[in-house]
């Protein structure tokens, strides 16, 4: 009888040489990140800070003696001018980055508040352009005491939600 072990050799090295091969396919596709849809958080929180960045500049009052502030006035006037007002403050903040190119940012405002009824009322403000249903908006929101009611001046200051939508073309 003759004895062969050179079969079981040749078998344990393949199985070897496999389970090397298996073992460096899985470091090498974990140890790669791949760019999924997923990621664009970081991109909304960008952009979610910068709205909030320039609604905050916006209700900065521009000299200790006048105490009311731009997004204050736009709010207890709201007329075109106002609304015109807004749109051009709130791009020139958010749109440019010194020097450089245009963020070509994108956004609709509008502001909350409680009516004489007790009920919330959403009037718009302004927006930049329509949205069609495809944008990917991120929102950002200040409060801001006013002394008006939605519609109607109130005996009292009161304090409405001042609420962008944004998004980038």
């Amino acid at each position: 009888m003759v004895k062969n072990d050179g079969g079981q050799l040749y078998t344990i090295e393949g199985f070897a040489a496999g389970l090397i091969m298996v073992i460096t396919a899985y470091l090498v596709v974990n140890a790669t990140s791949v760019y999924t849809a997923g990621d664009t958080h970081i991109n909304d929180m960008q952009l979610e800070a910068l709205g909030s960045d320039a609604l905050k500049m916006m209700d900065v009052a521009p000299n200790s003696t006048n105490s009311e502030t731009p997004l204050q006035r736009i709010i207890t006037g709201l007329n075109p001018q106002d609304r015109e007002e807004f749109k051009t403050l709130f791009l020139k903040y958010t749109n440019t980055s010194g020097s450089g190119p245009l963020h070509d940012i994108q956004f609709n405002a509008s502001y909350s508040c409680r009516d004489s009824n007790d009920i919330i009322q959403n009037v718009p403000i302004t927006n930049s352009r329509e949205l069609t249903g495809g944008e990917h908006v991120v929102r950002a929101t200040k409060w801001v005491i006013v002394d008006k009611g939605c519609y109607t001046a109130a005996a009292r200051d009161r304090a409405v939600l001042v609420e962008v939508l944004l998004w980038r073309d």
